[in-house]
């Protein structure tokens, strides 16, 4: 679970957009670029590279 205080700071890295978790997958989502980013053990992955897209 990725926690309130650390949403409101992050950031998409491709194009600086809101990010939208979704606390079913474990994920963070970008809906302007459609990437998704991936948490492992309540960290966020915030690699370009490691995003999927949906």
């Amino acid at each position: 679970m990725v926690e309130k205080e650390l949403l409101d700071i992050l950031a998409c890295p491709k194009c600086k957009g809101d990010l939208e978790y979704n606390e079913q997958d474990d994920t963070l989502v970008c809906q302007t670029c459609r990437l998704i980013y991936r948490v492992e053990d309540d960290i966020p992955i915030m690699l370009i590279d490691e995003a999927k897209s949906f």
